[in-house]
């Protein structure tokens, strides 16, 4: 026969002592905890050995954990970044090619504001210009020197007219159509164009040489004066250029003059201006003949 489920320990004196004796320890534990807790309530440092013993013999194991759920937090860190980091380095790239596309930007107006100054300036001279055009085609291969304007009869333009750039004369007009003009660049081997030296109005000639540069020539004979860096300008000799007007400046000597370099290359020049004559030649025109009168 089986033993019930509900046997009680009086039927075992072994049983007994194991409650009695437990029962003991359990109420001196819960008295020895009671007064532990009464003097580290009045004294808190009474235990501190202990407790700092405790927390030694405990550091590892949290050493151990804390280096765990570091270890784990990088781990999703980096498994996270390897799928994110596709999107954030293609907004980046985005973002980069807008500032490039904005300083791009920013460059063009600058120089279209530099250009529309220098264009300003061109109608803010001594003389009015007849017309401010686009240089629409130049030579640059050829040995003869043309270039071609926006701008023609139409607009006033007229053969013999003097072109410049905000840099200096670039030629004078020798066809004219209805809407565009065709231009002698000051470097084509048959322009002439009179001159002088800035500094001391010496006196000369600038002729083209055809391959971009013009040759100064002294009006007068000896020792030559000219110098490197040498700016040479109009003389407004002859009546068509107006004087003062930038032309070149000197890159190096000849024995009768010097080699000088256009300020205005047609091939960079955007905008242009044409001038009037600058001093027309009256047209003489005959008195007319006396009707005979009838005598008397």
């Amino acid at each position: 026969m089986a033993a019930p489920n509900n046997r009680r320990p009086g039927y075992s004196r072994r049983a007994q002592y194991g409650n009695f004796f437990g029962y003991i320890l359990a109420v001196a534990g819960l008295a020895v905890g009671v007064i532990m807790l009464v003097i580290s309530t009045g004294k808190s440092e009474s235990f501190s050995g202990l407790r700092m013993a405790a927390a030694d013999s405990a550091a590892p194991a949290a050493k151990a954990a804390a280096n765990a759920r570091t270890g784990s937090q990088s781990t999703r860190q980096i498994i996270a970044g390897y799928f994110t980091s596709g999107v954030r380095v293609a907004r980046l790239e985005r973002e980069v090619a807008e500032a490039r596309v904005r300083l791009a930007e920013q460059a063009a107006l600058a120089e279209e504001n530099a250009r529309l100054k220098a264009m300003l300036a061109l109608t803010q001279g001594d003389q009015r210009p007849v017309v401010v055009t686009r240089m629409i085609g130049s030579t640059s291969s050829s040995t003869r020197r043309f270039a071609t304007i926006g701008a023609g009869t139409n607009q006033g333009v007229r053969v013999g007219m003097a072109v410049r750039s905000p840099l200096g004369l670039v030629g004078r007009v020798v066809e004219t159509g209805s809407t565009s003009a065709r231009l002698l660049l000051v470097t084509d081997t048959e322009s002439s164009v009179p001159v002088r030296r800035a500094s001391d109005g010496l006196q000369g000639y600038a002729n083209g040489l055809g391959d971009g540069t013009v040759q100064i020539r002294l009006s007068t004979t000896g020792i030559n004066p000219l110098k490197r860096g040498d700016a040479i300008v109009t003389s407004g000799s002859g009546g068509i250029y107006r004087p003062g007007e930038a032309i070149a400046v000197v890159t190096s000597l000849t024995p009768d003059g010097a080699i000088a370099r256009p300020l205005s290359d047609p091939g960079q020049t955007e905008f242009v201006a044409v001038e009037a004559v600058f001093e027309e030649i009256p047209e003489i025109v005959p008195a007319p003949a006396p009707k005979p009168g009838r005598k008397r």
